[in-house]
């Protein structure tokens, strides 16, 4: 029987590594891709700013891929990444929302362009090193599962993925913990057994969001008013790009009291500042729905929803009001919830869906 062809993206880092061997342990034909999509075409700046994706990582990438005796290839994603990622990161900042473009990567680029050209070149597979497990539930739709690590859990940043994506993708890492994962890696001898997991958004390492949007949308972001929550003037802010919901630090306002932002608007350049309890609510609308383990949402659910990365998730009632969009009510007030990041659904460990808070 002939083995089942499957390519690994690989970022050099320990994770993608460890997925490789292991898929070829089981007996799998692996191919090693690590995605160029850093933008600039200076070595140096893609040395100094490449993170997951510089020319460092490429190096890392292809020296795994020597020592696991795997083939190795370099694929060119720029203009995806640039108007998948980029794009929208800086359309969303500048419409005084806060996006999360790891989701949009993982959606668009690793998975649409990266499984397209994989099927294209007679691949069976796509695989990751995401802490997640794919799953095919009795309904037939194949879905999500929390990863066997609730500290390295990813699901939340790939509740987006098609039906047809989960059927071609492997996700062997998801049943390990990262400290087993770096004794496998440690066993083996791989390389980059001990090297750090990247931690910022790749393509903006200093984590300047302000400058970076400013100098790739060639607009000036123009100061404008802090306000209450009554619409006084209390204050100006640097420019909305520099704010997110929830933030309290770098506000500059000297009010004796802790205080945050609770809504940007840009229609009107100003930034809301409240107390107390302002910063917490009981609802969200969501739209851009992607479903998995069901095919769509019929009334209301109780769920379990994640309304950030990090967040620990809450109980809530997920309930259809249009077409596209649906209504998520918390018995528990949440902190900060913010426009553009995603929230996701969840039964037990499973993804049910998710959408993108409006």
């Amino acid at each position: 029987m002939e083995k089942k062809k499957v390519v690994v993206g690989m970022s050099g880092g320990v994770d993608s590594s460890v997925a490789a061997y292991l898929l070829k342990e089981q007996g799998y034909d692996v191919i090693g891709v690590t995605m160029q999509i850093w933008q600039d075409e200076d070595n140096e700046v893609q040395e100094e700013n490449g993170g997951c994706c510089g020319l460092s990582a490429v190096d890392d990438a292809r020296r795994v891929a020597q020592d696991l005796e795997i083939p190795y290839y370099v694929m060119n994603f720029k203009s995806e990444f640039k108007e998948n990622v980029m794009d929208y990161f800086a359309k969303e900042y500048l419409q005084g929302r806060t996006p999360n473009p790891c989701i949009a990567c993982n959606r668009y680029v690793k998975w649409e362009s990266l499984l397209k050209r994989s099927l294209d070149i007679g691949a069976d597979y796509i695989a990751t090193g995401h802490y997640a497990r794919v799953t095919q539930l009795p309904n037939g739709r194949y879905t999500l599962m929390k990863s066997a690590t609730a500290a390295k859990d990813q699901t939340y940043a790939l509740y987006n993925l098609t039906q047809n994506q989960l059927a071609h993708t492997l996700m062997p890492v998801g049943a390990y913990t990262k400290d087993e994962i770096r004794e496998i890696a440690d066993k083996i001898n791989l390389r980059v057994a001990h090297k750090p997991d990247s931690q910022e958004i790749c393509f903006v390492p200093d984590k300047d969001y302000a400058s970076f949007i400013e100098e790739y949308s060639g607009k000036r972001i123009p100061q404008g008013n802090f306000v209450n929550t009554k619409g006084e003037v209390i204050g100006r802010h640097k420019g909305i790009t520099h704010y997110t919901i929830g933030q309290r630090k770098g506000l500059n306002l000297a009010m004796g009291h802790p205080v945050f932002v609770v809504e940007i608007r840009p229609q009107t350049n100003e930034v809301v500042i409240g107390e107390g309890d302002a910063v917490f609510g009981h609802t969200l609308y969501a739209n851009h729905l992607n479903f998995m383990s069901i095919e769509d949402l019929d009334g209301e659910m109780e769920v379990m929803a994640k309304i950030r990365y990090n967040h620990k998730g809450s109980p809530c009632t997920v309930k259809r009001v249009e077409e596209d969009k649906v209504l998520c009510t918390f018995p528990e007030p949440q902190r900060a919830i913010t426009p553009g990041q995603a929230v996701v659904f969840y039964d037990g460990d499973y993804v049910l869906g998710g959408g993108t808070i409006l």
